[in-house]
Order: C-alpha cells, then structure tokens, then sequence
C-alpha cells in the first residue's frame, strides 16, 4: 500500500499500522486518524503532540459525541452529509458507529437516501473518494488507475450513472452509489474500506437539469453510446485487469443495454458482477423461497407477473426461470409462466420496441389475441392479471400505485398466499404500500419491498414488512470470492446464496415475522452468505489457488471489524 503498512500478528486480525505520515498530515488520513483517541506515546512519536486536547479517548467515547451530534441533525440529508464529513476524517469511527447502529443508519447509507445524496452531488461536494475517469481521459486510464491512494485492492464497484433506480441519469454524482455500496461492503461484509475503490466513469449525461447546472462537476456533454461507449468500457476493463488482476469488477447503475452486455462480454474475463441484473434478483428470488418454503409451495407451480422490464426486472424473471428448472421444468414450460410488463405493456412478439433481453418472454400475437387492449394498443397490467392469475406480482417499474385495489383484489381471488413485492425504489416511488396490500387481501399477501417500511398492524395481528435490499447478498457475496480468490462468479455461486439467504427467513417460524431478517442482522446474513458463497467456490474449483484452510478459517481471516489499532511512525 502507497503512505501506510498493515502488519498482521499471531492472530487473524492486524495488531498494527505504520505510516511515514507526520502531524496533520496523518490526521488528515482518515483510514489512521483516530483523533483524541492518539495515545501519548504515539502524538510524540507521529508528530501531532498539541494538535488535539490533552484527554485520550476511547473509540466509545467518541462514539458517544458523534451520536449525540448525528442525532440533532433534523433531515436525513442532513444525516447524510454528517456521516460523509465523519467518514472523511475518520473511518473506524464512521463505520463502528454505523456497526452499532445499522437499522438507524443503513436508510441513510444506502437506500432510499442515497438517491438524494446522488442527486445533490455537485452541490454538495466537498472531499474526493475513488477515482474519476472521464471520457476524455480514455488514453489516460492506466495512469488514473495508478493513481489510486491504495496499491492493494479486492474490489471495484464501478458505475457510469445511467440509470440509477428511481432517478436516473445522473451524471458524475452517480459516485454517490459506489461510495455507498463499497461502504456496506465494509459494514456488512466486512471488506477492510483500504481495499475497496469506487469508480465513476463519465461518459457525459442525458440530464438537461444537471447540463443547466452552473455547479455541476462533471463532463458537460451529451452521453457517448455505440461503438465510441463500448471501446471506452473495453480500454477501462483492460486497464483494470493489467494493474489489478484478480480483483472483482461490480459493475452498478449501468443503463439497460449496456449492463447486460458489459456483463457478458466480461463476465468471464475478469471476475465481474452486476448487482443490478444478478444481487437484486439473488435477493428476489431467496425471498421468494422463503415465502414458499413458508407455506409449503414450490417455485415450479408458480405464476408470475414482473411488471418493469428494464435490468432489475429481467433479472428477476431470469433467476425465476432458472429455479423453475431446478425444479424440472423444461425452459419453454418455465418461459410459459412468466409474464413481463414494460412502459408499453406486455411483453408481445413482433413489438418494434422490444430489447434482446425481452424477446424471450415475449408471447405469441396468437395466445393474446383475443386480450383487451387500452387506447395505445397495449396489453396492460389490469388484463394481464386478469387473464394470467398469478400467484406472484413483482414491480421493479417505479411507477407508484400501479398495484391498485382492482389489480390486488384480481389476483388474490384466485391465489392462497398472494406473493407481491412492490420492489421499486426509492419509497415514493412503490407499487403499492404494504399496508393496502394486506387490507386487500384479508390479510394472505406475503409481501417484501425495496424500500423500508414500517411494520403493519392488520386486525390482531402486527406484520413486519421484508426489506428486499441487496445488502443482504451483494457483501456476502464480495466476502466470499474475495476470501478465496474466485476467478469468476457463476450462477452456482449466487444460487448458494440464495438459498443461504432464504434459509434465513423469520418467516420460517411465523409468516408475520417477515420474509427477510432485520437489518440489525446485516453482518451476521452476510457471513453466512459468505461462507455458502466460497463453499461453492471451492466445490466448483473457481479459486485461483487451493485453500491453506478450512472455509470457516479462510473466511475469518478475511473479517474486518472497525477499531483502533496502534500507529507506529517508518522512516
């Protein structure tokens, strides 16, 4: 590593760090910085003796102060923006007090705040993290790479902001999203944050509002596409995979068209994930099982309605074709169970707009022919449910409200346990809002959403709603591959996952304790995701050396838990 040194003891964790760093220079470097927690013996030794009041702290201390000062912060943006200035001056600090209170903070770490901090980027700027290629620097990429304040990295979450869930292109500011990704890497994975590089490329943006912006940050220009965009991305991978080989790719935000292809086109040549096509479905899909394992049903009976067509959408209704036949079913009867929906209704052969990626759930002009149609031609989700009755309803489309009362009661007429996850974020913009889901139902839905909601009381009974959030996959699964150098990540891979994850589920013992487990069992999900997730890697012979270990003991050595270490000065 470039400035600091880790030095491992006897055990499994690092006993030390050493640094040239001196005075405020070290606490200026906020992966050393443990404010007034410096010993005596260390501010004489680094050269920051009377840069800080006398008193040693300990970290619960401190903990204590930035607490109190987070909690009277009003807004969540302004929670928000109080945590990036603490991360920027002291990350143990940052992440312990996150670690401790994850249910409070996870909503502004990650989802929904998130889209906000996005969206406020340029106005709120203040510090850089991660690397900025633009592109105009394609000749300069190694070079950028290089530049990196950490010599050793495991994993990249990289990000072009095209299509951010719920709000889109956004520009440079979609850094916000690799930030926020790697930071649960860390909390929930326990990924050590020195290993960790987010990345923004910025292909230009779409986005008049931030193109107007006198205060935007990033290239103004419109967004690069076609041949230009995709000898850009393929300069970028091969500049990864010259200076840092073996580490893993996490692609994130990318639009549509190009997340499916820059995930297959490198998906076997460099270690590479899309936690938008494969984390959001892994997760879908592991809370779908759990609500089937909970009543006693198999995903092969299943039928199922995805209404929003887009990388989310078409990666769930993959994974859910690929566990139907797991379950026997041949590809074409799995296909003859799923129904998708995009902005111009059901998904139909012969449709001028359909992609690649939908052609193979589009249905025959012959099946609907005689199906209603609205005004503009299409098949829409009223009629769909209608004609399908499904037990299944997933919405990944961001249009808020669409599961209305008309469309919920339809389809729990003809369903036991109606299944609904109305999964679009951020909450605005849900499908419906679980509490009208179970009022609709009586009471039967099984219900998981994208964004928190509260609990919900339904005739004598108290329903907690499952949180389908990706940070019950995606670090689990950074942990396991990182841990045992996995070449690739196949889909046996986020299988074992999956069924990890549902394994999980509360609801095994009460339907009414919800599909997923509490945020506050974050980190102890992800191990055990982990743990499944090198299993696997190991049974399919994907690590690029055999284990020393046992996986327990591989995976332990690989934990990062956020405390202070002692400092020692080099020369």
């Amino acid at each position: 590593m470039t400035k600091c040194s880790m030095v491992r003891g006897d055990s499994t964790e690092l006993d030390r760090l050493e640094t040239k760093l001196r005075g405020t220079d070290l606490l200026n470097a906020p992966l050393l910085n443990k404010q007034c927690a410096f010993s005596n013996e260390e501010r004489h030794a680094l050269g920051i003796a009377g840069l800080m009041p006398s008193t040693v702290e300990t970290l619960e201390e401190q903990l204590r102060r930035e607490l109190d000062a987070f909690e009277s912060y009003e807004t969540l943006l302004e929670r928000s923006l109080y945590l990036a200035e603490l991360r920027d001056r002291n990350e143990v600090l940052y992440f312990r007090l996150a670690l401790e209170h994850v249910e409070e903070m996870l909503p502004i770490l990650y989802t929904p705040e998130v889209g906000d901090f996005v969206k406020n980027y340029s106005h709120s700027y203040a510090r850089p993290r991660g690397l900025y290629i633009s592109y105009n620097d394609e000749d300069s990429i190694e070079e950028i790479l290089s530049n990196r304040c950490m010599h050793e990295v495991d994993v990249i979450v990289v990000t072009d902001s095209g299509a951010i869930l719920g709000i889109g292109d956004q520009g440079v500011g979609g850094m916000g999203i690799p930030i926020a990704k790697l930071a649960l890497d860390s909390l929930c994975g326990a990924v050590h944050p020195a290993r960790a590089l987010p990345i923004t490329l910025d292909v230009g943006t779409n986005n008049k509002v931030l193109l107007d912006d006198p205060l935007y940050m990033g290239w103004r220009h419109e967004r690069v596409e076609g041949a230009d965009y995709e000898r850009f991305i393929e300069k970028f991978v091969g500049a990864v995979e010259k200076h840092l080989p073996g580490v893993l790719l996490h692609w994130e935000d990318f639009a549509r068209d190009n997340a499916e292809h820059n995930l297959e086109t490198y998906r076997d040549q460099i270690c590479s994930f899309n936690d938008d096509i494969q984390g959001t479905a892994a997760v879908a899909v592991a809370t779908l099982y759990a609500a089937l394992k909970a009543t006693g049903q198999t995903m092969r009976d299943q039928r199922v309605v995805v209404f929003g067509s887009g990388a989310a959408g078409l990666g769930n209704a993959d994974q859910i074709l690929a566990a139907m036949q797991r379950e026997g079913l041949t590809q074409a009867e799995a296909h003859a169970q799923i129904w998708a929906l995009d902005r111009y209704g059901l998904v139909v052969e012969g449709m001028e707009d359909n992609t690649t990626q939908q052609q193979p759930y589009a249905r025959s002009a012959a099946e609907v022919a005689d199906w209603s149609r609205n005004e503009q031609g299409q098949i829409d989700l009223a009629e769909t449910v209608h004609r399908t009755k499904p037990t299944i309803l997933i919405g990944t489309s961001t249009v808020s409200g669409a599961f209305n009362e008309a469309i919920v009661r339809e389809m729990a007429a003809s369903a036991e346990h109606p299944i609904i996850f109305p999964m679009s974020n951020p909450t605005e913009k849900a499908e419906a809002h679980p509490s009208d889901l179970l009022k609709w139902t009586d009471g039967r839905a099984l219900i998981a959403t994208g964004s928190p909601f509260d609990s919900v009381k339904h005739a004598s009974r108290t329903i907690r709603i499952g949180q389908s959030n990706n940070a019950f996959i995606f670090p689990g699964l950074t942990l396991g591959v990182i841990a045992t150098g996995a070449s690739r990540i196949s889909d046996d891979m986020l299988w074992a996952a999956m069924q990890a994850l549902s394994d999980l589920s509360p609801a095994l013992q009460s339907v009414d304790n919800g599909l997923l487990p509490t945020v506050d069992r974050l980190r102890e999900v992800c191990l055990t995701v982990g743990t499944a997730v090198a299993q696997q890697v190991v049974d399919e012979g994907l690590a690029r050396e055999p284990l020393t270990d046992t996986i327990e003991a591989t995976i332990e050595r690989h934990l990062w838990t956020p405390h202070y270490l002692p400092v020692f000065p080099v020369t």
